[in-house]
């Protein structure tokens, strides 16, 4: 059996999958601002609530840079953590060698690909979480020369200054302009003001990477219906395009597609 492990800035989600792909336990647990911490609540998940599992692999997704040869997690988004060994740690708690490490939305961003059937050679995938991260799944495999990448970190103008993308459209900038989390959120202008200040990000990745098709999951993602009628209508308004807008579609498990993007992988691995 698989052990998919969704590291979040907020929450750690643990899935068990049987071989023909099926989650058969899931388990959540807040995950610790420390490392030290992390793996002291990941240790007592392991013992008490996936004992009864017999696990033989492991695919652990992270939200930041990763040095795979090494097993090192260098950094972790918006968690503090840096140059932590967790490959090596997660092969002393689970006791087997049989993990891997990658980069959250590039599984996420696998997942969902494979839910296209092979009608999209290149999809970009975007998680819009606590921050905007990003997945480019090309011939329904993870791009190794962008697995890194790291779209909210993209420099635009925004209020007549220069900001990261993920500081004014993300979960966290809903929430520190509004005080509320997205799934609190009705109010349709909010939506709107939240789509248009999504829209430069993504007309710059299609600018510079021409998918054929774009797709948003994440806990924002997951509202989806609430703001993609406003960034069509917004991205329409853009002048000069010289590259075509793609379809932008809502994730089919918007909050899931990590530990799923973690049994693609590990199928992948042969």
């Amino acid at each position: 059996m698989l052990l998919a492990i969704d590291i979040g800035a907020t929450k750690t989600l643990l899935a068990v999958f049987s071989a023909d792909g099926e989650i058969v336990s899931r388990y959540k647990f807040a995950t610790d601002k420390t490392y030290s911490g992390f793996l002291k609540d990941l240790n007592k998940a392991i013992t008490e609530q996936l004992h009864n599992f017999k696990l033989s692999a492991c695919c652990c997704a992270l939200p930041g840079k990763i040095d795979r040869k090494n097993g090192v997690g260098i950094s972790f988004g918006n968690l503090s953590w840096r140059n932590v060994p967790i490959k090596k740690d997660l092969e002393r708690l689970l006791g087997f060698t049989q993990v891997w490490l990658e980069h959250d939305s590039s599984l996420a961003g696998l997942s969902e690909a494979e839910l296209t059937h092979g009608r999209y050679r290149k999809i970009i995938y975007l998680t819009i979480s606590t921050g905007i991260g990003d997945g480019i799944i090309i011939d329904d495999k993870i791009d190794t020369d962008l697995a890194d990448s790291e779209a909210g970190q993209m420099v635009l103008e925004h209020d007549g200054k220069l900001q990261k993308w993920e500081t004014f459209a993300s979960g966290s900038a809903l929430v520190k302009r509004y005080g509320k989390m997205a799934s609190e959120i009705d109010d349709p202008k909010i939506w709107q003001t939240f789509a248009n200040n999504l829209a430069p990000g993504i007309d710059q990745l299609v600018a510079a990477f021409q998918p054929d098709i774009i797709i948003i999951g994440g806990g924002v993602g997951a509202h989806f219906a609430k703001f993609g009628h406003f960034l069509k209508d917004r991205l329409d308004k853009f002048e000069n395009r010289l590259v075509e807008m793609p379809p932008i579609i809502q994730a089919q498990r918007p909050e899931e597609a990590v530990v799923y993007g973690c049994y693609e992988y590990y199928k992948q691995q042969g």
